[in-house]
Order: structure tokens, then sequence, then C-alpha cells
């Protein structure tokens, strides 16, 4: 159930409650089942000594609760619903990862140009797929496979190094982190736009780029 109130992100935009572990599993399955998304568990969170801290141990965690825990981890994700509810069984705080250039690339750019850019979107009613939110302050917009590759090549046609302004696409051998996610004591990961069945069909990167590039690109400014 979503959590209204208050919130810096656009209207239609929802809130997330802290991760519990049914919704965490719930929320795995439905990935899977729903959006036909490659799913893995990572990393949790842990209470010692009255202080939370990531599984793996590091007191210096950059990502706590929120990880691949091994090397392996592309090749432990799974499409499977079955797979998926026994991942959660052994570990259910598990953090909810998927692994992106499979079923969706994603597009990570500064908050600040990401709430830009969707109310242009909007305004031109340009077709948008899901969007995560992260405590980091960062957007993630969801788009067809394939948007590593072309992402460079269409900043520089904006007349933009691709290196110049803070949009990076997530592909092959990177993942996202997947609401109700939550990362230490930053806060959960959340949808700005959540997946429904009127955004199962996603966008090409192209369709987003210049509206990214041109928030970034005034951020930078």
């Amino acid at each position: 159930m979503d959590v209204t109130g208050p919130s810096r992100f656009p209207a239609g935009t929802s809130q997330i409650p802290q991760q519990r572990g049914e919704r965490l599993r719930d929320a795995a399955v439905r990935y899977a089942e729903e959006r036909h998304w490659d799913v893995l568990s990572g990393a949790w969170l842990e209470t010692v000594d009255g202080v939370e801290r990531c599984s793996c141990g590091s007191a210096d965690c950059p990502a706590p609760g929120a990880h691949p825990t091994g090397r392996d981890w592309v090749n432990q994700a799974t499409g499977s619903a079955v797979v998926v509810r026994r991942m959660w069984a052994r570990t259910p705080r598990a953090s909810i990862l998927l692994p992106t250039g499979r079923t969706f690339d994603a597009l990570d750019v500064p908050e600040s140009a990401g709430c830009l850019a969707l109310a242009r979107m909007e305004r031109r009613q340009v077709e948008l797929g899901p969007v995560t939110c992260t405590p980091g302050r960062r957007m993630l917009f969801f788009v067809l496979p394939g948007a590593a590759a072309k992402v460079p090549d269409l900043v520089r046609n904006l007349g933009w190094p691709p290196n110049a302004i803070d949009l990076t696409p997530r592909g092959e051998g990177d993942y996202v982190v997947a609401p109700p996610t939550r990362v230490g004591l930053r806060g959960p990961i959340q949808w700005a736009r959540r997946p429904t069945a009127a955004n199962r069909w996603l966008p090409d990167a192209q369709e987003l780029v210049s509206a990214l590039a041109y928030a970034c690109g005034r951020e930078r400014r």
C-alpha cells in the first residue's frame, strides 16, 4: 500500500514504506510474474549491537543492504517465480536486484534533472516506462535493452560529449535496486512511476535522451 503525503517528487509519485520481509518477497515475485523481469536476492540489513549494518560485514559498505552477495550474481538471477520464492525463503530480508541488459536497460540521472525531464516529457505526452528514485537522489528511467550502446552517440548528436553530463546508461552486466528495498539508514528505493499495464511496453532510449540530456546539461551549467 502506498504511503501518501508531501513528496519532493512530481505529481503521481508513490511513497514506498520501509522494507518488510513479506513485502520484499511479494514484490520480487510480482516483478518476475507480472513483468517477466529477472530477479536476484542481494545483501540485507542486520542489527549488530544495536547498529544496523550490511550483511556483507563491511562497516563502510557504500550500499548497505542493497548490492549483490557474490561474484557470480549475474548467473544467479532468475525469471522463475518459484525460484524467487525460494530465494526469499532463505533470506527474507534480502534486497531486490534487477539485472539490466536483459528485459530493460536504465538511464541514470540526478534527481533534480530527472524531475525536470519527467515534467517536460509528461507535458509532451511522451510514453514512459517505470522510473525509480533512490535515497541517493538519483532517478532511473527504464527503457528497452540496448540503450547502453546507443546513449553515447545520441548524446553526442545533441552536442554534448558523453562524459560532460551526468547521464549514465546501465546495461548488460549491471543492475538496479528495486523498491521497496531500503539502503541502510538512507531510506527506501521508491517508484516515481510504478510498473503498470499501461507502461508494460518500454520506450526506446532515443525517445527520452533529448529531455534527459537537456535537463542534465542545464544542471551542469
